[in-house]
């Protein structure tokens, strides 16, 4: 996708012990996308991940520490000069070279189908949980976003930089996706879904993987709860006449 000079493209990925996977998702990018802007963000990692992010060709920023992935956005939004008009893509460390597909949500975007696009995934090599973490979400952008969400857990999303500065940035923890989605529809933005070829590393049904999703149904509840306290269980009317999702 050759942009023209119509949008400046800023990639965040930020990244924890990743070195398997961060050179290849980085090629990924720029196979697709010409001109972006790759931030890498370093969670802390205690492996190569910062050194193979520079020798890919992307800038680097250091977190002092492992913070959480919606603290290296947060920090990397406010320390970059964005205008209102840039395009912000957030795309996972773990993608690897399907990556490349974050360029069907820039040209979403760019093209005004939706203020901000979400991506689909193929559907996982490996039986993973049984729901219930998608489904709370699912639940929670439906009861106060009124919006249905197929992939409310994604983490691949393109978006102004002024939705992002407007939603004034993302929860801690696993719960930054659907926090970030109820905001978004609340102030009335229009949200779309792609469906693409991505595919990232993937939890069992084991041990890890079960105590891995725990973590995330707490953080997601959370987000729902502290969005249900702060806000009325009905959209803000006022402000969805301005765009209205599907």
């Amino acid at each position: 996708m050759d942009v023209d000079g119509r949008a400046r493209i800023l990639t965040l990925i930020p990244a924890f012990n990743e070195e398997a996977s961060i050179s290849s998702t980085i090629q990924g990018l720029r196979r697709t996308i010409d001109g972006v802007e790759i931030v890498v963000v370093d969670d802390g990692s205690e492996d190569d991940t910062a050194a193979l992010a520079e020798a890919a060709g992307a800038s680097v920023m250091q977190m002092p520490g492992n913070l959480g992935k919606g603290a290296a956005v947060n920090r990397a939004f406010t320390e970059l000069d964005l205008s209102d008009d840039d395009v912000l893509l957030l795309i996972d460390a773990d993608l690897g070279d399907s990556s490349a597909e974050g360029v069907k949500l820039v040209s979403a975007l760019i093209d005004g189908e939706a203020d901000m696009v979400i991506a689909i995934f193929d559907k996982p090599r490996r039986p993973g949980g049984f729901g219930l973490v998608k489904g709370l979400a699912r639940w929670g952008i439906k009861r106060l976003g009124s919006f249905y969400v197929q992939a409310p857990l994604s983490g691949q999303r393109a978006m102004k930089a002024s939705l992002f500065r407007e939603v004034g940035g993302l929860d801690g923890g696993y719960g930054m996706e659907t926090g970030l989605t109820i905001d978004a529809l609340r102030l009335g933005y229009k949200i779309k879904e792609v469906s693409t070829k991505m595919s990232h590393n993937e939890t069992g049904r084991d041990i890890v993987g079960f105590t891995h999703r725990g973590r995330q149904f707490k953080a997601v509840a959370s987000a729902i709860l502290k969005r249900a306290l702060r806000l009325n269980t009905r959209p803000n009317k006022a402000k969805s006449m301005k765009r209205t999702a599907p």
